[in-house]
C-alpha cells in the first residue's frame, strides 16, 4: 500500500510551517539536524515578518491575491474555486516563463505537475501584510466564497452605495489593480504604483520591523547577511541589538554544526571528508576568534528575551543544548580544540540521537549510510536571502537602485 499525504484543516500559521519544513529537504543552509530551527525562525520572523523560505518574489504578494479577486468578480462558486484557481496559478507560470522570467518562478520545472502552489506559499504572509483580510486558511476560504457572494449582496451599503462592513472584503479594497489581460504578459517588475502599494503595507502592518526600515530607507544590495549591510548604521539601535544577538548566535553555533559533521566523516572513516571538516572548523575558528570579545560578553538572559518576545514555547532541551554549547564555546579561547572536546563531543552526540531517534546518523549505520556527506554546513541567515530578493524587488520598483 503506498503512503501519502494532505492537508488538513489546522492553522494557518501550522500548514505554512508543515510547507517550509518540506521545502527545507532541500535547502542546504538549514537542516533541522540539531534542532535549533525554533530559535532561528523566531529571529527570522522578528527581523522579516511575513516572509517564507518558500517566497521568491514580491509580486507574488500581488498575483495571488490578483487571481482570487478575478474569481470572485466572476462569482466562481466555491466547489469549483480550486480547480479554477489552479489552472490560472499554471498559466501564470507559463506567461512568466513566456516573458523571460526564470528567476524565482515557481513551478517552472513542474508546470502542470506543481504540488504547492503560490497560493498555499504566500498565504500567510498575505495576512501578516494586511493583503488579505479573510482570517482563515486557504481551505476555508474556498469554502467560504459561496456564503460571502451571498453576504455581499444583502449586506447594508452606504448612501455612496459602498459597503459599509470589513467583512464584505477578503482582500484589501485599496490593492492596486492588475493589468486587463491578466495574467497575460505577467513579469516580476514592479511598476511604481505596485512598489508603492507593497511597501506602505509592509509599512502599516510591519511597523518597527526591520524589513519596513528597509524598504523605506535603504536601496538595493547583495551581501550575503545583513550584518554586512552597506547601510547598517540607518538601523535603529534596537536593531542592530537585535542582529549583534542573531549573529553571535549564528556564528557560534556554526562550530557544532560542522563537529557533527566531522564526526559522521570520522564515523564513516572517510579521511577526504574528515580533513575537509577540520579545514573548516579551522577556518569557523579564526573568524569567530576576531569576534571573540563579543561571544564572552554576551548575554544570553538579553537572547532568550528577544527569542520568547516572539515564540515562549522554546523547548527546553533546546534551550539547554543551545546554552551548554555557547559556554563551551566561551571557555575555549582555542576553539579548533573544541572539535577534540569530548564534553562538546557528547552534548552533540546526546542531541542528535534524541532530535532523530533511531534515524540518529551518529547511531545508526544504515542512516550513516545514506549521508551525502554535507549536513546543514551554511551559517544560518535568518531568512535573509529570500527578503533581500523580496526588498530589492520593491526598492527597484520604487527607484531605489
Amino acid at each position: 500500500m503506498s503512503s501519502s499525504f494532505k492537508w488538513v484543516d489546522f492553522a494557518e500559521d501550522d500548514r505554512q510551517k508543515m510547507m517550509e519544513i518540506l521545502h527545507l529537504f532541500n535547502e542546504k543552509e538549514i537542516r533541522e539536524e540539531l534542532g535549533i530551527g525554533t530559535v532561528r525562525d523566531a529571529f527570522s520572523e522578528i527581523l522579516f515578518p511575513g516572509t517564507s523560505t518558500l517566497h521568491t518574489r514580491a509580486k507574488y504578494m500581488l498575483f495571488v491575491p490578483w487571481i482570487f479577486m478575478k474569481h470572485e468578480r466572476k462569482q466562481t462558486h466555491s466547489k469549483d474555486i480550486e480547480e479554477y484557481s489552479r489552472e490560472a496559478e499554471i498559466k501564470l507560470i507559463r506567461e512568466l516563463l513566456k516573458s523571460g522570467e526564470e528567476d524565482g518562478v515557481i513551478g517552472r520545472v513542474a508546470l502542470d505537475n506543481l504540488k504547492i502552489l503560490p497560493s498555499y506559499m504566500y498565504w500567510s504572509g498575505l495576512g501578516r501584510w494586511g493583503i488579505r483580510r479573510f482570517n482563515s486558511s486557504l481551505y476555508q476560504y474556498f469554502r467560504s466564497l459561496d456564503s460571502f457572494y451571498f453576504y455581499r449582496k444583502n449586506i447594508v451599503k452606504s448612501d455612496d452605495n459602498e459597503l459599509v462592513s470589513s467583512d464584505a472584503y477578503n482582500w484589501d479594497p485599496n490593492i492596486v489593480s492588475p493589468t486587463k489581460n491578466f495574467p497575460e504578459g505577467a513579469d516580476f517588475s514592479l511598476s511604481r504604483q505596485e512598489a508603492e502599494y507593497l511597501h506602505d503595507r509592509i509599512l502599516a502592518s510591519c511597523s518597527g520591523s526591520l524589513l519596513a526600515c528597509l524598504v523605506d530607507k535603504t536601496k538595493i544590495t547583495d551581501v550575503n547577511f545583513v550584518w554586512q549591510h552597506p547601510q547598517f548604521a540607518l538601523f535603529s539601535k534596537e536593531h542592530q541589538r537585535i542582529i549583534w544577538h542573531a549573529r553571535n548566535f549564528s556564528e557560534s553555533i556554526h562550530g557544532a554544526i560542522l563537529v557533527y559533521n566531522l564526526m559522521l566523516s570520522e564515523k564513516a572513516k572517510n579521511q577526504e571528508l574528515i580533513e575537509k571538516y577540520r579545514e573548516k572548523i579551522k577556518r569557523w575558528a579564526d573568524e569567530l576568534k576576531k569576534r571573540f570579545y563579543d561571544i564572552k560578553t554576551w548575554d544570553l538572559n538579553e537572547f532568550w528575551e528577544i527569542v520568547f518576545s516572539e515564540n515562549s514555547h522554546i523547548p527546553i532541551q533546546t534551550r539547554r543544548f543551545i546554552e551548554y554549547w555557547i559556554y563551551l564555546v566561551k571557555e575555549n579561547k582555542n576553539l579548533i580544540r573544541l572539535s577534540e572536546n569530548e564534553q562538546a563531543r557528547s552534548l552533540i552526540y546526546r542531541r542528535e540521537v534524541r532530535i532523530k531517534g533511531k534515524k540518529s546518523r551518529l547511531k545508526n549505520k544504515r542512516m550513516l549510510d545514506n549521508w551525502s556527506g554535507e549536513s546543514g554546513v551554511y551559517y544560518l541567515g535568518f531568512r535573509w536571502a529570500v527578503s533581500k530578493r523580496i526588498i530589492n524587488d520593491i526598492l527597484q520598483g520604487l527607484g531605489r537602485s
